[in-house]
């Protein structure tokens, strides 16, 4: 059993009022304390009589299809965690998640490598960004009580204990675009261009349930990363005409799928899922197409936004960072691990095990407005505990991250009704 120096001298203190009030009472206020957590500070530590917890990070850093993301999305953590440290740490511990930082090129055997490397070394992982290549790990994870915060939102996290997914899923969200879009410009085709794995396959399921229910034609397209590999996609748009499209990509492959489309002649409309916007596509030569034929929809308001979570995350980052949504996913993604780690410190268990129980009673988190009163539930089924809100959103050049919201947390009637008993991607056809 180890100690934080904080621990100790409360200890201590402790074992002196006990004999003095009941002769032989010792060991109040001790901690367990397991790997990835240490009695010595953090490098470089705020608290310097604190001890230090070591979170992991795996993501997609130089040259995988969301590194425009995933690098705002970890300098996001790390003010956050930053943050948590100025504010006095979480139980006599600073929360360190700079040491153990990997890039996976969005690769799922170099995702696992890096998992690999760093597990004995770590409480938990910070961030783990992929569907795919969270995938690959997903077993270790709950074989070895591994907690995770994953930066990806498939529907198959609803059913690990170990992963603190936030906002709704990939599967939900499209369900809601297809909503969103018949009450706007009534499609009545509707065609899910896709990467495959448990994030294209994901949102395509959920757009087929979501066509299925309102009737309207529906196909699917799987494409693979990179812009020479889109041209089937691209003919498949062109050729079938549909009214919308939910498009599930990284952002260069977007760019290239609208703006060629376009140039062929196709006028329907898209709804991109969450991870396939970046504010660089408005600079891109398919800006025209999609400010005309491109929404986004998402998890959660833009950065932007007004809300106490919002603000705090800006003045954390500072006035010289640009707005990136990956900089809201990082920093929202942060909340439930630190719900978690606040319940075990309090019952003095920081061990995996340990954390994993508490994870597993908490019922709701406080995102700070950033997400629905109520979200955050691990304590629950999957279908009583899922987010099923969503946004909507719309390029806009005057936005720092290039779009702004028009619908705010929105539940169409096929996400408020559907019975999450399984992944999604399971069941598309």
């Amino acid at each position: 059993m180890k100690l934080s120096t904080r621990h100790r001298r409360a200890a201590a203190a402790l074992l002196v009022l006990a004999l003095v009030t009941t002769g032989c009472r010792g060991g109040g206020g001790e901690t367990k304390a397991g790997v990835g957590v240490s009695d010595d500070p953090c490098p470089g530590a705020v608290n310097k009589d604190n001890g230090c917890i070591y979170l992991g990070t795996i993501s997609d850093l130089t040259e995988g299809p969301f590194a425009a993301l995933a690098v705002p999305i970890t300098e996001a953590q790390k003010a956050f965690w930053n943050k948590v440290n100025k504010d006095g740490g979480i139980g006599g511990y600073d929360i360190d998640v700079t040491k153990y930082v990997r890039d996976n090129k969005y690769n799922p055997e170099l995702h696992n490598q890096a998992y690999q490397e760093i597990k004995p070394n770590v409480l938990a992982l910070a961030q783990t960004l992929g569907s795919p290549t969270t995938a690959a790990i997903i077993k270790d994870l709950e074989n070895s009580e591994v907690v995770a915060a994953p930066a990806s939102w498939t529907s198959a996290w609803a059913f690990s204990d170990v992963i603190l997914e936030s906002g709704t899923n990939y599967c939900l969200e499209s369900m809601n675009a297809i909503d969103y879009a018949i009450d706007e410009f009534s499609p009545k085709s509707v065609m899910a261009v896709h990467y495959a794995g448990d994030y294209g396959a994901d949102a395509a399921a959920g757009a087929q349930i979501g066509s299925e229910t309102n009737k309207l034609t529906f196909t699917a397209v799987e494409t693979s990363s990179g812009q020479q590999n889109q041209a089937g996609a691209i003919d498949a748009i062109v050729s079938k005409k549909p009214d919308l499209v939910i498009l599930t990509t990284g952002p260069t492959d977007a760019a290239v799928i609208i703006g060629q489309a376009a140039a062929r002649g196709y006028r329907g409309r898209y709804i991109g899922t969450s991870p396939t916007w970046n504010p660089g596509l408005l600079k891109s030569p398919a800006a025209p197409a999609i400010k005309a034929q491109y929404l986004q929809s998402g998890p959660w308001a833009t950065f932007t936004s007004d809300t106490p979570g919002h603000k705090a995350m800006r003045a954390a980052l500072g006035s010289s960072v640009q707005g990136n949504d990956g900089y809201t996913s990082g920093w929202v993604w942060s909340y439930p691990l630190k719900a978690a780690l606040e319940k075990a410190a309090a019952a003095g268990d920081l061990t995996r095990k340990g954390l994993l129980k508490a994870l597993k009673e908490v019922k709701s988190v406080d995102y700070q407005g950033m997400l629905p009163e109520g979200a955050g539930n691990y304590a629950d089924d999957p279908n009583k505990a899922v987010v099923r809100e969503s946004i909507i959103a719309k390029p806009d050049d005057k936005s720092p991250t290039g779009v702004s919201t028009v619908k705010d947390f929105y539940v169409g009637k096929t996400a408020k009704d559907y019975k999450l008993d399984g992944p999604c991607f399971e069941k598309l056809d």
